[in-house]
C-alpha cells in the first residue's frame, strides 16, 4: 500500500463553483498518485467560515501520525501574502519535519 499524504485546500466565500472544487480535489488525488502516495485526508480551509481552521487541524494531524507528505495547488491556498506563505510553509517543513508538494497547475484563485 503506497504511503499516505494529506492534503490542504482554501476556499473562500465566493468560491461557488462545486465543479472546480471537485476538480482540484480530484487533481491532488491524481497527483499524489503518481507520486507514489495516496491521499489519505483533505483538509479544506473555508475562511469566513465559523469552524476550526483547517491548517491548525492539519498540524495536528501531522504531530499525531505519521504522515509526513502534504500536498496543496499551490502556496495561495495557505495565503495570500508571500511572507505569510513562507512562514506556514516553513512550519511545515522545518517544525513538523513533513514534505510539502506544490501542485502549480492546478488552477488556484
Amino acid at each position: 500500500m503506497p504511503p499516505a499524504m494529506y492534503g490542504f485546500m482554501r476556499l473562500t466565500p465566493s468560491d461557488d463553483g462545486q465543479d472546480e472544487n471537485e476538480a482540484i480535489k480530484r487533481e491532488l488525488a491524481a497527483h499524489a498518485s503518481r507520486e507514489g502516495f495516496t491521499l489519505e485526508r483533505l483538509f479544506i480551509e473555508r475562511l469566513g467560515s465559523e469552524e476550526e481552521s483547517a491548517f491548525f487541524t492539519l498540524v495536528d494531524a501531522i504531530k499525531a501520525t505519521d504522515v509526513k507528505h502534504v500536498i496543496v495547488p499551490s502556496l495561495w491556498h495557505f495565503a495570500r501574502l508571500p511572507g505569510l506563505q513562507a512562514a506556514m510553509r516553513e512550519h511545515i517543513e522545518k517544525e513538523l519535519g513533513a514534505q510539502l508538494w506544490i501542485v502549480q497547475g492546478v488552477k488556484a484563485r
